[in-house]
């Protein structure tokens, strides 16, 4: 059915049930962090639905070519109005004859309908594996960047630094550090290119790892402040400065680090024809006044690609200021997995696997434990009792200077930690014996005394391996050994 007055009330409808759906949405608190993704990404399709009907509503309410107002004019003129009542009235009666077993509720409601629960878990496993192909495996929902692409073609660039992943990490964003962006290297179309795909992955993965944020305010306010830096700069950035010298062409915006080179390339045929180009397109945009923005940059006849290059620059710098938190997890992500071997990443796989099922069977009441007192947990994931703790006086600290002040709760975990890895790794770091001599000692001015004294009383501290090694028999019993395969052999145990 025609009609202006009840499309316009279908779409005030609509806008109001998207509203109460976004409400609904908030409401519903996830306690994982892809229920709460989910979440938002269905809530930013809501406000993307929202946004279209409003422009709807509003191209409506504008009425250009007058229908809405010739429909208000017929329902307020006492001699046509119930002609119209029941002439729409019949146009209501064929529509339902035609269509007898049509669903009233109106297609534009369809994401406000309730379903079974079958329904509802079917649909919950098709967000899933949306979200799940979203992102990549190294993104991990986007909780982590993925940069070993661009990584790739950062390294591939003339004049840059050999940087390793991590240390890529810290300093891919620092645009004005000269011993990772060269300045002579900005010029050139490689740079750009690295640049644009840096760009575009942010842009792409801030939309998708926080659907809810406002990035078109975000690069907006970024456009701005970089407008402003430019125009009181000159004309000159700090990540693309133009060198004093007089070394850099603006007709084929390249930057020359010497002046022999700088004079050479001045007779060459690719600068005289874009010289020309250049005063031809200059003689004919004279009368007119160029603008700063983007769409200046891209669609003018010859850009100043160095201030393209800044924008896309102060883009990435505004985008990395939001997705620092992200930058800082990815490198802790990173730095664990390099110390894993190929069975612990394939167990660590397979436990995300399990969680993430986990998850989605998670109930609502067994989400915390409570532990004011901060317990260790025992064997069924619980807090073991409080009067256990005090007993092995778990809650005494023993802190080991040796193992990098390492510090152990109760006597038994520092008791054992002297024949571990942490322990032995630090004796061998001060050269010297992890011997039985050295038990108790914690303090590294300590051991090298007392390795001083061993020394002045002819003590042998380079014990061999079979004085080193501890056996324990049935009853408990501990031997080197030597000693322990001796009464082996005689029976004795």
């Amino acid at each position: 059915m025609d009609n202006l007055l009840e499309n316009q009330r279908l779409a005030h409808e609509v806008i109001e049930r998207l509203e109460e759906a976004c409400v609904q949405q908030f409401m519903t608190d996830s306690k994982t962090y892809r229920g709460r993704l989910q979440s938002e990404h269905t809530i930013d399709k809501y406000l993307t639905r929202l946004d279209k009907e409003s422009q709807k509503l509003m191209e409506l309410y504008e009425d250009k070519n007058g229908q809405r107002q010739k429909e208000v004019d017929g329902l307020n003129n006492p001699s046509v109005n119930m002609d119209e009542f029941y002439r729409q009235l019949d146009q209501i009666k064929d529509h339902h004859q035609k269509h007898p077993n049509e669903p009233i509720e109106a297609p534009e409601f369809e994401f406000m309908r309730t379903m079974d629960q079958e329904d509802n878990e079917e649909e919950e496993e098709q967000e899933e594996d949306v979200l799940e192909t979203m992102f990549s495996g190294e993104e991990n929902v986007g909780r982590y960047l993925d940069l070993n692409a661009l990584h790739g073609d950062y390294l591939n660039l003339k004049g840059v630094e050999r940087l390793d992943y991590i240390p890529y990490l810290d300093q891919f964003d620092q645009f004005t550090e000269p011993k990772v962006y060269p300045t002579t290297m900005k010029s050139s179309h490689d740079y750009r290119v690295y640049l644009d795909h840096l760009h575009n992955y942010l842009h792409s993965f801030f939309r998708r790892a926080k659907p809810l944020e406002d990035i078109a305010s975000l690069e907006n306010n970024a456009k701005v402040d970089f407008e402003h830096t430019w125009n009181e700069n000159g004309g000159n950035d700090q990540t693309m400065a133009e060198d004093q010298s007089g070394l850099f062409c603006q007709a084929c915006q390249k930057l020359f680090t010497k002046q022999t080179v700088y004079d050479a390339h001045l007779k060459g045929k690719k600068h005289i024809k874009a010289q020309e180009k250049l005063n031809q397109e200059q003689s004919n945009t004279s009368t007119t006044n160029a603008t700063a923005d983007e769409s200046t940059l891209q669609n003018g006849p010859k850009m100043d690609r160095r201030k393209a290059t800044a924008l896309k620059e102060a883009l990435i710098l505004a985008y990395m200021k939001v997705l620092d938190s992200v930058r800082t997890e990815t490198k802790a992500n990173v730095e664990r997995k390099q110390a894993l071997t190929d069975r612990e990443r394939t167990l660590e796989q397979e436990q995300e696997d399990i969680e993430i099922q986990d998850e989605s069977d998670e109930d609502d009441d067994e989400d915390r434990i409570y532990n004011p007192l901060k317990l260790p947990l025992g064997w069924d994931g619980k807090p073991i009792p409080y009067w256990l703790y005090k007993l092995h006086g778990l809650g005494v600290e023993y802190p080991c200077e040796i193992c990098g002040n390492y510090v152990y709760m109760g006597r038994k975990a520092f008791d054992k930690h002297f024949q571990e890895w942490r322990h032995a790794h630090g004796m061998r770091c001060l050269g010297l014996p992890n011997s039985r001599q050295f038990h108790e000692i914690t303090k590294i001015d300590d051991a090298y005394a007392l390795n001083e004294k061993l020394k002045k009383q002819n003590v042998r501290t380079d014990t061999k391996a079979e004085n080193m090694e501890e056996y324990e028999d049935d009853e408990g019993n501990v031997f080197n050994k030597k000693t322990y395969e001796d009464l082996k052999r005689q029976g004795i145990i």
